[in-house]
């Protein structure tokens, strides 16, 4: 069995100035403030991580809009009952604000037993009631609206909490539902989520319905930097060999507090018996000793003598895993670090779970989507004392040379990678970009370094408190519409997102670029391919929009890939200053540019680091399998470009005596073999006529 396999974590410093968890004189901390403020809004989406404070943002939104908004209720919409626990009673008048938020028994449809079908009935007596608030699950909504139609909702609001659950797509029912209540426009909507992106194809919402929303945005930067005691972040991923649960105890620490989630069993990096996996986990880490009678939570003695207590949520058999789950939401024990020490779970512990102490979120197998990553991230990402260090690793199988399965394998290595660069977006400080021009001029709040902001040349500024960068470059298409304007500000994430996920780019990206000898130039994926994106995700904008959307896309991987490779260059006897590496390093790198300008934007490949990434923490052997599966794939060539590779395939075998690989590892020679092969299949097919 070969050794585990590290690849390089990001490891991300924060200043703890506390900022994001004091709070004003109505008891609200610096996102829900800023949500509240736009509390007028008939759509509002909040886009704000976990432990930020989204639900208790909802209630002071929605007492508001009860008491002076003109609306009859408020009915807030959850993915799982589990999660129906944050819209609980809450006593706000106590920390300032002028009333509570009550929700009664019967109304929190998350705790009544039945059926979502059959609690259709509860939300039927509830919009006849004079009661005020009603929690319930997405799918119990979903039937409500079936059976009593979208009018009998009007002059309330919804509250939807993991926002990212819905989709435009034609099979997504809630999504479906909720383009009907925009198009009726007699209700109000508060949508919550802490990654507005699905990691597939389909979007959130019609791009005519997204624009009527209005955003608040709070960033992972000014969550994390504004704790009080968490300061560092780490993100790595490991690819392992063999089976995941033999070198487990590797990469998992039984001194830290931690949540593992487990594969899914149709995963590849399933072993397909998921009871035997946490069995085998469970003996790894030491000694069984018994079950807590109360909690249900396993105890077990580690060879250094230290007990643990596990929580298993992978057990099939609901009394022991109910028994074991109620442990885990027992409030009176929030506050106890040492009530639960390690949990293992497959579906479960995911979004909405609190779990303050979380340490370790370790992640076995490729998940589909960002949106999970990200969740599942939060789960660690919570302010406790005495917590001062937080990580997130990803344990991913390795392709395999010998293995028969390889093309799965390479996918999903190809698509963690993609969401691995992308952390570094969803956790990084925001961009915010300018073009540079004769009427530029400093930005109030922004910090130009020494010297200030030089009229005479591109300048960039940092806003410490926010984490915002302002930066000006030659040449940058400012968008012209409100919308456009507003995806430029807000939502450059999930342009990126389509970008990365997207499978020609990663083919092309990560095997054809400069970096791996080719000479397709990095233009051909941030202007074509990269232009087709967004004009695919925004058609209702027009083509100087879609190209200032385009530019920006660019402007932010550029800058993001460029900050890290200067940062992890520093001289380590060089002091560095600042709140994160990154910070420092696009701060260094943009000072060391004399012109930032569209033509150096389109020159930067942005999956050079992912390239050598892979190559790092991969076999030659299994470069070669990654190449041959890509090859394998139907070549679209033009007759010419096969006549031009052809005639470089020639000049190869001449340097090196043989003709060049289609199963090369080197992207270059690929390529040429490639044309070769596509000029011979073209000759074959003219001579059969």
């Amino acid at each position: 069995m070969s050794d585990l396999k590290n690849i390089p974590s990001v490891s991300v410093n924060y200043a703890q100035n506390g900022a994001s968890t004091k709070s004003n004189e109505l008891g609200m901390r610096a996102m829900q403030e800023r949500a509240y403020e736009k509390r007028g809004e008939q759509y509002l989406l909040i886009k704000s991580p976990p432990a930020s404070g989204k639900s208790r943002a909802l209630m002071f939104i929605a007492l508001d809009k009860l008491a002076n908004q003109g609306l009859k209720q408020a009915i807030v919409v959850v993915p799982e009952k589990s999660i129906g626990a944050s819209f609980n009673d809450e006593p706000l008048s106590t920390f300032g604000f002028s009333e509570d938020w009550k929700v009664e028994p019967k109304w929190n449809l998350c705790n009544s037993p039945g059926t979502d079908g059959g609690k259709v009935k509860s939300v039927g007596a509830f919009l006849t009631s004079d009661d005020k608030v009603l929690v319930c699950t997405h799918a119990t909504f979903r039937f409500a609206v079936e059976k009593l139609g979208v009018e009998a909702f009007d002059d309330r609001l919804l509250g939807v909490d993991e926002f990212h659950h819905v989709s435009a797509s034609e099979d997504n029912i809630l999504g479906k539902q909720l383009n009907e209540f925009i198009s009726r426009d007699r209700v109000h909507v508060v949508a919550m989520t802490g990654s507005y992106f699905r990691g597939d194809a389909a979007p959130i919402l019609l791009p005519e319905n997204e624009a009527k929303f209005d955003a608040v945005t709070y960033t992972y930067y000014e969550q994390l930097n504004g704790y009080q005691y968490l300061k560092t972040l780490d993100i790595g991923y490991f690819f392992y060999s063999g089976s995941y649960a033999e070198d487990i105890l590797k990469v998992l620490n039984p001194n830290e507090k931690t949540i593992l989630h487990i594969p899914n069993v149709n995963s590849r990096e399933s072993t397909k018996d998921k009871h035997r996996e946490v069995e085998h986990i469970i003996d790894a880490l030491g000694d069984w000793q018994n079950i807590d009678p109360i909690t249900g939570f396993h105890i077990v003695k580690t060879p250094e003598g230290k007990i643990l207590k596990i929580a298993d949520l992978v057990d099939d058999e609901t009394s022991k895993r109910d028994k074991v789950s109620a442990a885990l939401r027992d409030a009176a024990h929030k506050n106890n670090r040492d009530h639960v020490d390690i949990i293992i779970a497959l579906g479960m512990a995911k979004e909405g779970f609190d779990w303050i102490w979380c340490e370790h979120a370790l992640t076995v197998g490729y998940r589909a989507s960002l949106t999970e990553i990200v969740q599942i991230i939060g789960r660690a990402t919570r302010d406790a004392k005495g917590k001062s260090h937080a990580r997130f690793t990803n344990l991913i199988a390795e392709p395999d040379a010998a293995e028969a399965a390889v093309t799965e394998a390479v996918n999903d290595t190809l698509k963690a990678i993609a969401a691995s660069l992308l952390m570094e977006q969803v956790l990084a400080p925001r961009f915010n970009f300018s073009p540079k021009n004769s009427n530029s001029g400093p930005v109030e709040g922004f910090d130009y370094g020494e010297g200030g902001y030089d009229p005479e040349k591109t300048n960039i500024g940092f806003n410490e408190d926010s984490g915002q960068f302002q930066i000006e470059i030659k040449g940058l298409a400012e968008p012209k519409s409100k919308e456009a304007k507003r995806i430029c500000d807000e939502d450059l994430n999930e342009v990126i997102t389509a970008f990365v996920q997207d499978k020609q780019t990663l083919e092309r990206g990560l095997f054809d670029g400069d970096h791996a000898g080719g000479e397709t130039l990095p233009e051909e994926l941030t202007q074509v391919r990269m232009g087709k994106i967004v004009g695919d995700k925004f058609p209702d904008l027009d083509v100087e929009d879609q190209e200032a959307v385009r530019q920006h896309a660019v402007a932010a991987m550029n800058l993001t890939q460029q900050a890290k490779t200067v940062a992890l260059n520093i001289d380590s006897d060089e002091a560095v200053t600042g709140n994160t590496a990154l910070i420092d390093g696009v701060r260094k790198f943009a000072m060391d540019v004399r012109e930032l300008d569209i033509d150096l934007i389109d020159r930067i490949n942005p999956f050079s680091e992912a390239y050598s990434i892979l190559a790092k923490s991969m076999t030659e052997d299994s470069l070669k399998q990654v190449a041959a599966v890509i090859s394998a794939k139907k070549v679209k060539l033009t007759p010419e470009e096969a006549r031009s590779l052809t005639q470089r395939a020639v000049k190869f075998k001449k340097e090196r005596g043989r003709m060049p690989s289609i199963t090369s590892a080197d992207a270059w020679e690929k390529k040429m073999a490639e044309g070769v092969a596509f000029l011979i299949r073209m000759k074959q097919e003219a001579a059969n006529g």
